[in-house]
């Protein structure tokens, strides 16, 4: 049981060191940084100038489509960058070949599905900013 603590030791002081460097690069600036406010640093900033406006103002609704899009076209990176790099064990077929043919069916259908939505976006005009 000891030798087996023992592995864990680096993992550890890695870790305690990470929290210790952590801390005094946290507390080093309310140290050493000046404390004078004045009331242009104590002013809210909006792009500039002055909030002209209520905060619950009402939006266009194609920022929540834009915001949409980004996160399904982040998604499908995030699932085809897995794919990508199990791409030479698909194609060679390693493991059986039902399974790399599955795989690759599959991406090509998630991709497929992907591209119809961007062009019915396309389509409707969600990318379209006038």
């Amino acid at each position: 049981m000891n030798a087996l603590l023992m592995e864990y030791l680096p993992i550890l002081m890695f870790i305690g060191v990470a929290a210790a460097l952590s801390i005094v690069l946290g507390a080093v600036p309310f140290i050493i940084a000046p404390n004078k406010p004045d009331p242009e640093k104590l002013s809210a900033y909006e792009c500039g100038f002055n909030a002209f406006d209520d905060a619950r103002m009402k939006f266009d609704v194609r920022f929540y489509l834009v915001a949409i899009l980004f996160i399904i076209f982040d998604l499908e990176v995030a699932f085809l960058f897995p794919w990508a790099v199990a791409f030479d064990d698909l194609i060679e077929g390693t493991g059986a070949p039902a399974l790399a043919s599955l795989g690759l069916l599959s991406m090509i259908t998630f991709l497929l599905v992907l591209t119809i939505g961007f062009i019915y976006e396309w389509k409707k005009g969600a990318l379209e900013w006038e």
